[in-house]
Order: structure tokens, then C-alpha cells, then sequence
């Protein structure tokens, strides 16, 4: 939870784009994309906070858990905790405007390294902001990951090449932004994936490559036999098709199919450290979280930024201990109710 100074900065420098709801859960901005909001009725965003609050955890106190490691290794980098910033982009059209990309994405950055983990960054229908978010990566020497939106492959490979020049340590893709508003808008020609496409980027790079945007078992099936070293279970974020069911409502169908075969992620509607233990015993091996960072950034800066993490590696902490965990590992269904 961001403090109140933080939040009330963050929901004047947003602009209105964001209402920086004491609950971010998708109600007051629904049918704003561009925009901070969900496609459409905005159900896609609401169900990812419903989904996750439908599960409850079972209080364990008997046991030796005092001390927790909550830390994990992904891609060849130890994280303090399983999360990551998820890759937002578009200032100008997304966030108000008041703040640059290079501002934005800079505090995001650096308050992740800072914080123990990790950003992915983003492409978006601004093709500069790619750029400007490897470029602003490569000064932290590469310490994140890019997530390339689904153009043609060619272009795709184009900017996995910008990418590893930046020193990112792995790449990705955001198959799901297909289906975005903001693409249509700008008249960008991104475009669905056959196995044999992805197929094709996979292989074009050494990097691990990340599949975002599945929200099937029979496609997290797909993304194992396309060559994809992980996938991210994801709507995006409520933004692309209206009427989808929440993350934590297909995580586990998901990971029953390829859990030990793929790195499994997730993505939608976490805000807390408990929804992060939510999501690791549905099935995840880490999760993203997009929004909260945005408005922790655009309210904090860096230290915002921090803040936030820091608030999560304590809740999560905390939940760890109450549900007999103490290690990553062993976090499973046993601690949902």
C-alpha cells in the first residue's frame, strides 16, 4: 500500500488518466483505454481483483517459520522477492501526459534495482518510447527485461537485436497486444502468432524469451512446443478483450498442464504481498504487477518505487510466516483455503 503522501501526489501528476482508488480494482476507470482502465465494460480488470480475493489462506502458527526466504533465482538473477515490474508504457496517451516516458520509466528502473528486483519495459504504438526505455535500461547496465509488441516477425527480431544491445537479460513478447486499442488507434500493424512465428523469434535469440498474454491451458501448451522459455498468464491487464476470466481463475488449469516445463508467470490484479502468495499457490513462479508502479512512480519517484517494494517484501513476510512457509519453494495449495 502506498502512503498518503505518495498516492496524493501520484493522483495529481496522473492527470485524472488515474484515480488513484484506495482500491485499484478497475471500477472508476472502466472503458478507458488509452487510459489507465479496462476495455470496454472494464470487467477484464475487475475480475483479475475479484478472482484473487475469492481465495483465502489458511493461518498456520505451529511450526518453526520465523524467517523466510523469500528470495528466487529467474533467468540467471537472484531476485529478493518473485516479483516484477510489468512492462507499461505510453505517457503521453496512457498517464496524463505530465511526465515524459524517460522521467517515468527511469524512476521505475531504478527504484526496482534499488528495491531487489527487476523491470520489464515495454514497446507501445510510440515507437520512440521503445528506445527511449532500452536506453534508459542500458545506463543501469541492461538490468531488465524488453517485451516487444507482436509485429511482423521481421520487426520483431529487429527490436529483440535493440534489446540485446542494451544488455537486456532476457526478451518477450506481448502476444495479446493484438487485440489493443492503442495499436488500432495509431494504425500499427501488430498481428496474432502461429506456433511456427514464435518459433521463429524464439530461436532468432540466446536470450530467454517470455510469451505474455496466454490465458489457456491448450496455448500455454503451444508456447511450451513453440521454444518460449516462459509465458506470463495474462488478460493485460483487462485491456484488450472485455469479458475475459480473471488470471487466478485459469492459473491453475494452466499450471497443471506445464508447470516443470516452462516458467510459469502471472500477471493481473496484485497489489499486495499476499496476492503475490496468492498467485505463487495457484500455480506462478513469480508475478508481474503493472499499475501500482506506475502511480508509485509518478508519486514517488525512485523512492516511491522503493517504497512499494519494500512494502510487499514486508507483507509478503508476513504472510509467509502466518501460512508455515519458509522458503519460496515451499509455498503450494495447501496454504488456500
Amino acid at each position: 500500500m502506498l502512503s498518503n503522501e505518495i498516492s496524493k501526489n501520484a493522483k495529481a501528476n496522473l492527470n485524472g488518466s488515474c484515480r488513484v482508488c484506495p482500491v485499484c480494482n478497475g471500477r472508476a476507470c472502466s472503458g478507458e483505454v488509452p487510459g489507465m482502465g479496462g476495455k470496454a465494460t472494464g470487467e477484464a480488470f475487475t475480475i483479475n481483483v475479484e478472482a484473487l480475493k475469492k481465495h483465502k489462506l489458511n493461518m498456520r502458527v505451529i511450526h518453526s517459520c520465523k524467517d523466510p526466504d523469500m528470495s528466487i533465482e529467474l533467468f540467471g538473477r537472484k531476485m529478493r522477492i518473485p516479483v516484477f515490474a510489468a512492462p507499461v508504457s505510453g505517457t503521453t496517451y496512457n498517464m496524463g501526459g505530465k511526465f515524459s516516458e524517460k522521467e517515468y520509466i527511469s524512476w521505475v528502473i531504478e527504484g526496482c534495482i534499488n528495491g531487489g528486483i527487476y523491470p520489464m519495459v515495454g514497446d507501445s504504438a510510440v515507437d520512440a518510447f521503445l528506445i527511449t526505455n532500452l536506453e534508459e535500461l542500458q545506463k543501469q547496465n541492461g538490468n531488465g527485461i524488453a517485451i516487444i509488441k507482436p509485429w511482423k516477425n521481421e520487426l520483431v527480431i529487429d527490436k529483440i537485436r535493440m534489446a540485446e544491445k542494451a544488455g537486456a537479460y532476457a526478451v518477450g513478447m506481448d502476444i495479446d497486444a493484438a487485440g489493443l486499442i492503442t495499436m488500432a488507434l495509431y494504425g500499427k500493424p501488430v498481428e496474432p502468432k502461429s506456433v511456427a512465428d514464435i518459433m521463429e523469434i524464439a530461436a532468432s535469440t540466446k536470450l530467454p524469451f517470455i510469451l505474455k498474454g496466454i490465458m489457456t491451458a491448450d496455448e500455454a501448451e503451444l508456447a511450451v512446443e513453440a521454444g518460449a522459455s516462459a509465458i506470463v498468464v495474462s488478460n493485460h491487464g483487462g485491456r484488450v478483450l472485455d469479458q475475459t476470466p480473471g488470471v487466478a481463475d485459469v492459473l491453475p488449469q494452466i499450471a497443471a498442464k506445464v508447470k516443470g516445463k516452462i516458467t510459469i508467470l502471472a500477471d493481473g490484479g496484485i497489489r499486495n504481498g499476499v496476492d503475490v502468495l496468492k498467485m505463487l499457490a495457484l500455480g506462478a513462479d513469480a508475478v508481474l504487477i503493472g499499475r501500482p508502479f506506475v502511480t508509485a512512480s509518478f508519486g514517488g519517484q525512485s523512492e516511491g518505487v522503493k517504497a512499494y517494494i519494500d512494502n510487499l517484501v514486508n507483507d509478503l513476510k508476513s504472510a509467509m510466516i502466518l501460512t508455515g512457509c519458509n522458503s519460496i519453494n515451499e509455498i503450494s495449495g495447501r496454504v488456500l483455503y
